[in-house]
């Protein structure tokens, strides 16, 4: 049996990287929504969108790998 202390370290740190990374999607995000009521550049909100999906897409991959280390 393990000790449940031995992965605590390990779950504190793919908790607060995912929480990084939801929190940088989110930011983008806001920001291309100010963008966009504010009626500003359509380049920037192209830039601010392209930004959202790669975030997006490395958030996931954090969720994922997080997953996969939990249940190893």
């Amino acid at each position: 049996m393990r000790d449940a202390t031995v992965g605590a370290p390990m779950a504190t740190f793919w908790k607060a990287l995912i929480l990084a990374a939801i929190a940088a999607v989110s930011f983008v995000l806001a920001l291309g929504m100010v963008n966009m009521a504010g009626g500003k550049s359509m380049g920037n909100s192209q830039r601010l969108m392209r930004w959202r999906i790669a975030l997006q897409l490395i958030a996931i991959v954090v969720i994922m790998a997080a997953i996969y280390f939990a249940h190893r």
